[in-house]
This record gives structure tokens, sequence and C-alpha cells, in this order.
């Protein structure tokens, strides 16, 4: 979503005669896009902040601005700790940016603009995309689920979706642009909604745009997941075999006080149906320890869960405190080191079952799509096959975006060893 928004950013900006520069120090305004999802994330931005105040003090005259999730969320202490801080906008008001730079430019003030929207989708603005294979397209923006852990409804406000035309316009110029993929963007990306058109719906006709070869998304919520989806998935041959399906905790007792609106039950079901409908389907997901009130026996709830479904990958996390949110409210918050020793058992976890799933592929014909050459040697390619593995294979033949038949041949944790199938 944050490479999404500032490309979107760039584009803004360009558009009013701005260039970027690979040299920081060149730069006559600097911007930060932040992140307010996790504290870590946030950490990570005041530290790169006292980098910017150092350049600030050397060069007085250079804009510098913070935007996104942190400026929404911290204005006020960003105003009275960080005064070298010129400009401060939420997610909302990228738009502004423009007049907003010429104002500064004029008044040197301080601006902040924080207004959340219920209506700015950002249509008719496109992105400033480097070339790449893939194209990051938003769909919709905010959240109305209210999990008990996020921030995310109270900084980026509610849920409101893009009109499909646009959405379609800004695909139909990133493929003309050279790109081959295509992943569409969402806090909860399946509640998409605009007049009488679903996510499905949308899914079939972005799937129908002519020179599209790969379509994903991210990211789902289980409770919005059904058959309809899943039948259109499998139909579809260039929407990609793989789902994010996030579990976040796998006792019911703890999704309940996430405000996750699924049961255990309900998810071990869908993730069955999802094996059952989509044939070599690739599920990651994202998942949470030492949520507060977390007991042993329910974390051992989401061993279990996992050892059921087996992910294919995940995204694991220690809780974090986010302000605003309701459960940082709650009693009985778990300490730093029980949080570690469980994030360490499931990741060791994670691990054997990323593994598994990667062993059943082992002489099995894949496509694979060429997405870059191998870190390790230039005689590799390495590229990610339609459930989203990474397969490193010998450049017998084939171009960086060319889908070729590839056997695997070995798996190594999370990465799959395999050669062009013929040669």
């Amino acid at each position: 979503m944050n490479v999404a928004d500032s490309e979107l950013i760039a584009g803004i900006l360009q558009k009013e005669g701005y260039k970027q520069t690979p040299n920081i120090d060149e730069a006559t305004a600097i911007f930060i896009n932040t992140c307010a999802v996790r504290d870590h994330a946030e950490a990570k931005v005041h530290s790169r902040l006292g980098n910017f105040n150092r350049i600030k003090k050397s060069h007085p005259d250079v804009i510098i601005g913070m935007l996104g999730c942190m400026a929404q969320n911290l204005k006020d202490e960003i105003l009275e700790n960080k005064p070298y801080i010129d400009i401060v906008l939420g997610p909302d008001s990228y738009r502004k940016l423009p007049v907003i730079l010429n104002n500064r430019l004029k008044e040197q003030k301080h601006i902040v603009d924080t207004q959340l929207s219920r209506f700015e989708v950002y249509d008719g603005l496109f992105p400033s995309r480097k070339e790449g294979i893939n194209a990051w397209v938003s769909i919709m923006r905010g959240c109305d689920k209210f999990c008990t852990f996020c921030i995310v409804p109270f900084t980026r406000g509610r849920e409101r979706s893009r009109n499909p035309k646009r959405i379609i316009q800004e695909i139909e110029r990133a493929i003309k642009n050279g790109f081959v993929g295509v992943t569409l963007l969402g806090q909860n990306v399946n509640s998409y909604k605009y007049d009488n058109i679903a996510f499905t719906d949308l899914l079939k006709q972005v799937s129908a745009i002519p020179g599209l070869l790969r379509l994903r998304y991210t990211s789902p919520h289980p409770s919005d997941v059904n058959e309809k989806l899943l039948e259109v998935m499998a139909e579809s041959k260039n929407i990609c075999n793989s789902i994010h399906f996030p579990l976040q905790a796998g006792s019911d007792r703890i999704l309940k006080r996430m405000n996750r609106t699924y049961t255990k039950n309900h998810f071990l079901k869908y993730a069955k149906k999802i094996r059952a409908i989509i044939p070599g389907v690739g599920i990651s997901t994202d998942i949470i320890v030492g949520f507060p009130g977390e007991t042993e026996e329910d974390f051992q709830e989401t061993l279990e869960v996992m050892d059921i479904i087996k992910f294919d990958s995940a995204y694991t996390f220690k809780y974090s405190s986010r302000p605003y949110t309701k459960a940082i409210e709650y009693d009985e918050h778990i300490a730093e080191a029980v949080k570690k020793d469980r994030l360490d058992r499931l990741i060791k976890l994670q691990r054997q079952h990323t593994l598994f799933r990667n062993l059943e592929l082992v002489d099995q014909v894949v496509d694979v799509m060429v997405e870059k050459e191998s870190k390790k040697s230039s005689e590799y390619w390495s590229g990610r096959t339609d459930s989203n593995k990474w397969v490193i294979f010998k450049k017998d033949t084939g171009n960086i975006k060319d889908i070729i038949p590839v056997r695997i041949t070995a798996a190594h944790g999370v990465t799959l060893k395999g050669k062009i199938e013929g040669k």
C-alpha cells in the first residue's frame, strides 16, 4: 500500500514539473511516506527523520515533508518535537501537495493537513511507476472492520471504493507502459463495492484486460472470502492461484478479543475449500503472537491450526500496542520475553510447513514468470510460480517477463530450484 501511495505522490509531483534525484543532498524537497501499523515501522521513521534534520541544518532551504499514516497519527508530537519538518500530510491530502508546496515556498511556515475524507480515492491521477513486472493498483481505501489491534481505520479512514472504469484505465495504462502483472490493493480488498459491482465482478473485468498475464490481490478478510470468489479464481487463467488468508490467531477467545468476526472453524472450513477449489494453490497468512490475554493454551491453538492447514508462508509478528485501538485498554498485556519465545516457536514451525509445501512441487512442471537475474549468479533466472513461490533456474532460454515451464528439482527453505522443461 505504501509503495502504491509513494508512486501516486511521485506522479503528482512530476506532473507539476518536479524531478526525482538519486542524490538526497541535491534535493530541494524530501518526503518520507510512513506506516503506523506497527511500532517497529515508526521507530525506523524516527531514525530516518534524524538524518533529515542533519540535512536541514546544512541546507536550511530544503523542504522536508512527512506523509501518510504516521503524519495522521502523530501530527501534534511531530510539530512539537520536530520543528524542522515543514509539511505534515495525512493519507487523504496528497492531491493538495502542489498548492501546499507553492504556499510553503512563499510563506515559509509549517503546513499541516490531516483531514480524513469519506470520498478521496485519487481517481484521475496516475502513479509514476519505475519499469518493472508488477504494478500495484489501489482499488479502495480505508477500513470498516475495526480489529481491536489495528490503527488503520483511525489513520486511513472509512472504506470507500474506486470507480471500476478508472481502475481499468489505470491498469490498461500500466500494461501499455510494459507491465505484465497487476496486484489489486485494499485494506480489505474483497470488501470492494462500487454501486452494484462487487469484488468478484471487478476481478473478472480486470482479468479480461488484454496483455495482463498475471493478476493478484491483497489483502482479503476471511469473513469476506466466499465460494464465488474462489470459483472465479479457479476459472480465470491469469488470476494467480495464490491467496493471502490472514489467520491472526487460532483461538476463538482471542479472535473475539481481536474483533476478527470469524471463528477458528470458519477459517479452517474455508482454508479447506480454497485448497479443494483452486488446484495447486499457495496460501499465505498473517499471525500475531502475544495479544493481550493470550495464554499458552491459546497460543497452542494457533500452532494446531497451522499444523492442520500448513500454510505455504506466513508474516509473523509480536503484538505491539497502537494508540486509539481498543486492545491498548485491555489488561493482561504479555511480557516481551514471552512474546519473543512464542514468535520463535511459531517461526520454527512455519519453516517446517514451508519446506513441506515446497517439497510437494519437486519433480512437477510449473509455469514460472521470469522477474530478474538471480542475486547469486548472472547465469540463472529468478522467477515466481503462479502460487507465489520463488524459483531459481539456469538461463538456457527466455527473457524477463516470459512465462517458462520449469521442472522443480529441489526445495531449500523458501526457495525452489529447477530446470527449464525439455532442456
